[in-house]
């Protein structure tokens, strides 16, 4: 029996996933005729990337990384919430069977879920998960308050939920047990500009959680 043409059976906007699917492995196929049979023998990928669900902000590309380098998990407003399953099934598996080297917090400029965290609207269940967002608002109030360009706190937020986000990763049983590896996982804070598709980091100091380990501080 010949195997179903996809292309033929798929609404037209399916046409073109498929289709984009046929060319990439003829254009793999030419420029690395190893690729798929080294990728169907399992992953070790050197990043875990914890970005936005954004369409705009593809973790491979902007990175530069090819299949198999980059670990990934997505949410809105690539947020670390520690009663979040998802993220801590993706972060143990990461750190303890994959051994990632360099665990990302990546927001971006723009971020729609911060956007919608400083408005004073409601928009559903979603108001939920913002309210994470509306925290890191409260942590930082002062310095929020004295920005008065929107569009300035607009991107200091995003930068300070990285920041915050970063700092949850620290507090987290799953990476406070990786510190004691004799190579543990570094963890970094970045923000993706979509203006200009640069990556910046926010250099994250993560040793700040250390005067709270009274506290986080696990045995």
């Amino acid at each position: 029996m010949a195997p179903i043409d996809q292309t033929q059976m798929a609404h037209p906007d399916m046409q073109r996933i498929f289709e984009g699917n046929r060319k990439w492995v003829e254009q793999k196929n030419e420029s690395d005729p190893g690729f798929f049979e080294r990728s169907s023998k399992g992953q070790a990928p050197k990043y875990l990337f914890i970005g936005c669900s954004d369409s705009r902000v593809p973790a491979n590309e902007i990175a530069g990384t090819e299949p198999g380098e980059m670990f990934v998990h997505r949410n809105i407003a690539n947020m670390v919430v520690h009663t979040d399953v998802n993220l801590l099934s993706v972060l143990q598996y990461a750190v303890e069977v994959l051994k990632v080297k360099h665990i990302m917090v990546v927001g971006h400029y723009g971020c729609g879920g911060v956007a919608a965290a400083i408005s004073d609207k409601q928009f559903g269940m979603i108001d939920n998960w913002l309210t994470n967002i509306k925290d890191v608002i409260r942590l930082h109030e002062s310095e929020f308050n004295m920005i008065n360009d929107e569009q300035k706190r607009f991107r200091r937020l995003v930068e300070l939920n990285v920041i915050e986000q970063v700092i949850n990763l620290s507090k987290t049983s799953i990476i406070q047990n990786a510190m004691r590896y004799e190579e543990p996982p570094q963890l970094h804070g970045l923000v993706y500009d979509l203006h200009d598709g640069i990556l910046h980091n926010l250099n994250v100091q993560t040793n700040l959680i250390k005067r709270f380990e009274h506290i986080y501080g696990m045995q």
